[in-house]
């Protein structure tokens, strides 16, 4: 794919509107990666003037700081404040609800001030401002969806809406889980869980998450965190119901539904 760096743009003597932060899991992580591309897929669509960091772009330090090692994330957010403000870099879009927390609530304390955008709420923008099309009746039409709240996007940011919306307008049918919104449970990654052991218990939590998921007959279960895309994907493979059940990013379902 063609997408420009900040460095780039620098050079041609050009700024870019946004910087589109991709994250460690859009970047390494295989299945995360089809996300990156149908975000950038779209971006690239509609025209927006957009750059990633490519080689200067580090971990915002989310794990880090989550599991306790505060050293480490100060270290890893001093580097990326430094390459931001030295780009001088004002909006930044991001497909990662974790990155799209640390970076918004977290780096400011530390010298890192920009307007931060998850890609659910500029996807809800754009279908807005009818710069993203969608098809007549697209491949989700009048099929069963259900949304499962980040929680860094929901309980912590305080955003339901745009990515619902953004659901609304491919003509699904929504239903939502028992434990949805503000009363949202878990996917079971939060809080650098994803990088460690289970802790003793009954059930891993992204079993019981899905299984929720399932009992609502969705066809389709939309998610807006690459994380909680591997955690139900997981869980739906468990309850061997991958050939009926889907998982994917609400960028995936945009790409595959817009107008050419």
């Amino acid at each position: 794919m063609e997408v420009r760096s900040v460095a780039d743009y620098m050079n041609s003597g050009e700024t870019p509107e946004l910087l589109f932060w991709v994250g460690c899991a859009g970047s390494f992580d295989q299945r995360a990666q089809k996300i990156t591309k149908a975000f950038a897929t779209i971006l690239n669509k509609v025209g927006v003037k957009y750059a990633i960091l490519g080689k200067e772009e580090a971990c915002t330090g989310d794990p880090a700081r989550r599991s306790g090692n505060e050293f480490l994330f100060q270290m890893m957010a001093y580097n990326n404040i430094q390459i931001l403000n030295g780009y001088g870099i004002k909006k930044i879009v991001t497909t990662c609800p974790h990155c799209f927390n640390i970076l918004k609530n977290e780096y400011p304390e530390l010298g890192g001030t920009y307007e931060v955008i998850h890609h659910t709420t500029l996807l809800q923008q754009l279908i807005n401002e009818g710069k993203i099309r969608l098809k007549e009746g697209g491949s989700f039409k009048g099929k069963r969806i259900t949304f499962h709240d980040s929680c860094y996007l929901g309980r912590a940011n305080d955003i339901y809406e745009a990515p619902r919306q953004v659901l609304e307008a491919l003509d699904g049918e929504l239903v939502e889980m028992k434990r949805c919104r503000s009363n949202g449970l878990c996917c079971g990654a939060g809080g650098a869980q994803m990088f460690k052991e289970d802790e003793p218990g009954n059930t891993r939590i992204n079993l019981e998450r899905t299984t929720e998921a399932l009992a609502t007959g969705a066809k389709i279960i939309a998610s807006s965190c690459p994380f909680c895309n591997t955690m139900m994907t997981d869980g739906v493979k468990l309850n061997e119901k991958e050939e009926e059940v889907k998982v994917l990013d609400i960028a995936e379902m945009i790409q595959e539904s817009m107008a050419d």
